[in-house]
């Protein structure tokens, strides 16, 4: 038999799988990684989520996102906390939040370098189109319309996208 407070914490996880991110709108801050824990606490919901990085500018608005959307299906006691501790990884991203960037027309991180690069050495990346799935990509630009972003040009169906970076 499912409890009262089984029932608030399933409710809770599914209407935080439906907020988005900002800034990817098509990726939910569920598939993002962002959202560490969902607890039931005496009737209290309690969140704990992690910035991409330390300075996001987006947190405030996911907070809220998170907030409103549970007191709009009833739940009024929200807590949502931000650790940065251990830091938030491209790691995090579900397989369905990377289907969806490519979905996206956006080519997903791949795995995290295993040694950092040296000044001015750019790392060795295998970057796949997410249109045509061609991995003859070159990088265009470092930078995209986020930070977390590049430009890449594919030398197979000649399009241009960007791809999110492995941290």
């Amino acid at each position: 038999m499912v409890n009262g407070n089984d029932q608030l914490l399933t409710q809770a996880r599914q209407v935080i799988a439906a907020v988005t991110d900002p800034e990817m709108p098509t990726l939910s801050i569920v598939d993002l990684g962002i959202v560490r824990s969902i607890e039931e606490e005496d009737g209290a919901i309690l969140v704990t989520i992690t910035p991409t990085y330390s300075g996001c500018p987006a947190m405030h608005l996911i907070e809220r996102e998170i907030c409103e959307s549970l007191r709009a299906a009833g739940i009024d006691q929200v807590k949502v906390t931000k650790v940065l501790a251990p830091p938030w990884t491209t790691e995090w991203i579900t397989e369905t939040g990377k289907a969806k960037l490519r979905e996206a027309g956006i080519s997903p991180p791949g795995a995290v370098l295993e040694h950092i690069p040296a000044v001015f050495e750019l790392p060795d990346r295998l970057v796949q189109c997410p249109l045509c799935g061609s991995d003859q990509a070159k990088l265009v630009s470092e930078f995209g319309s986020t930070a977390c972003k590049s430009m890449y040009s594919c030398g197979t169906c000649l399009s241009t996208f960007e791809h999110m970076k492995s941290i």
